[in-house]
């Protein structure tokens, strides 16, 4: 009988010659698998390292230590956990720090491999899995970089928090109809709270309330003065009180979080001052009060807020998520597709099925859409290429889109180590121009006609 050909769904042969998929292989013999519960651990090693291959241990400290102990004992080097919740931390940090490799493997993947049985348990699975080289680990920063995403992360609470205690003020106010949030507009500025505070210590004239304000306020002091005329009910002023005192309380707690902040900051220093002709961006609201980008470009060699739509805040939520080191990704695709930006690629039969982006919760991409959906009304390349997405698209996915710009440009940053330049939203508008000119000469051309140009 004759030989065929491998064909391609079009009926072409393949150019290139076919090679048979090789068997599977034990490359990691030396690989454990773990099952994380909140009150113990289920451990597997390979069955010639041990009478029991699998043991359970509670999540104690000292269970811990023993548990690490025994892998040791059996000359394990690889381990392979799935990220349950936060009970992986202690473990994962514990048996980072004592040599081991350590793989936090999503468990959707590790259950999509099949030929899994019933009667095996899922640390046996894992350690099955880990050691014919199907699992891989996702990424985590260096541990000087978790322990500062942890307080930039605990920073970013109590700012929420506190945003919401100033809505608790403007609810009390809006009980005692003291129209203060409708002649100023921040509530929570050096004038709203300098008039807070004088009613919280008993002062009711509207005229002397009303002086209180800064000079910046556009507002008149009748203007204020009419709004500050309510009725002063005493539960109100209690729901106004509260508000106040825990608005100061998560102050406190985040000056706090400023300074330990600032001291993690120093000791991840490994570049010099930024440039002078570093472009310079005004403090953002609710930023750290010491310089949070000088010190952002003495951790990375780059800066992050010279790229449009992105602050002091928006960079420190980036680098304190990626880090400044991204070796581990090959390319910026990769980069993108762990941000969860870019597009899928459901291919079958050699037709897209669907590029429906896939829902992750990432806080790095969350911060990068934010800055995305700030570049509406920029007079720069990347407001251009924003409000281009918005004319082919819906907002959503225009934002989406600009969001997956964003994170290249930040890949090619920090791998790269060169400064971003804008070109200017006039320049990008001539590149575009010039693109769709070339695409329609040469459709124009395939069709047998020539394009010329109307004489002025």
């Amino acid at each position: 009988m004759k030989k065929l050909k491998p064909r391609k769904p079009d009926g072409r042969t393949f150019k290139k010659k076919v090679v048979s998929p090789t068997p599977l292989t034990e490359i990691n013999p030396n690989a454990a698998g773990i099952d994380i519960g909140s009150a113990s651990h289920y451990v597997a090693v390979p069955s010639n390292r041990s009478d029991t291959p699998v043991r359970e241990f509670p999540s104690f400290t000292d269970d811990l230590n023993a548990l690490a102990d025994w892998l040791t004992e059996c000359g394990i080097t690889t381990v392979a956990m799935e990220s349950t919740g936060v009970y992986w931390i202690p473990l994962f940090e514990l048996l980072d720090s004592r040599g081991f490799d350590v793989l936090l493997v999503n468990a959707r993947h590790a259950k999509n491999v099949s030929g899994r049985k019933s009667d095996i348990l899922d640390c046996q699975w894992l350690q099955q899995l880990l050691s014919y080289g199907l699992l891989n680990g996702a990424y985590r920063p260096a541990d000087e970089i978790c322990k500062l995403r942890s307080v930039v992360r605990s920073r970013g609470n109590l700012v929420r928090d506190q945003g919401q205690q100033v809505q608790r003020m403007q609810k009390a106010y809006t009980e005692m109809n003291i129209q203060l949030g409708n002649v100023l507009s921040d509530l929570a500025g050096v004038s709203g709270m300098a008039i807070t505070r004088a009613i919280l210590k008993g002062e009711r004239d509207p005229m002397i309330l009303a002086t209180l304000c800064d000079w910046r306020v556009r507002s008149s002091q009748e203007q204020v003065a009419k709004s500050l005329k309510g009725n002063w009910r005493s539960e109100h002023l209690l729901s106004l009180r509260v508000a106040v005192n825990m608005y100061d309380a998560y102050s406190t707690q985040i000056l706090e979080c400023d300074r330990e902040l600032e001291s993690l900051l120093k000791t991840l220093e490994k570049h010099g001052d930024p440039s002078p002709a570093v472009k310079r961006r005004s403090p953002s609201r609710n930023a750290p009060l010491f310089d949070i980008r000088v010190a952002l470009y003495k951790m990375s060699g780059v800066d992050l807020t010279c790229i449009n739509g992105i602050d002091v805040n928006t960079a420190m939520k980036i680098m304190a998520e990626i880090g400044p080191d991204l070796s581990r990704f090959p390319s910026a695709k990769h980069f993108c597709s762990w941000l969860g930006l870019a597009p899928g690629t459901r291919v079958s039969g050699g037709k897209v099925l669907s590029s429906h982006i896939p829902k992750r919760q990432n806080r790095a991409a969350q911060a990068l859409r934010l800055a995305a959906a700030g570049l509406r009304r920029s007079q720069s390349a990347l407001g251009a290429y924003y409000r281009r997405m918005c004319s082919r698209m819906d907002k959503g996915s225009a934002i989406v889109a600009t969001a997956h710009k964003l994170a290249r440009i930040i890949f090619a940053l920090l791998t790269k180590g060169e400064a971003f330049v804008d070109a200017g939203e006039k320049a990008y508008e001539e590149r575009y121009q010039k693109r769709v000119m070339e695409n329609l000469k040469k459709r124009v051309k395939e069709m047998g006609y020539v394009l010329t140009p109307i004489s002025a």
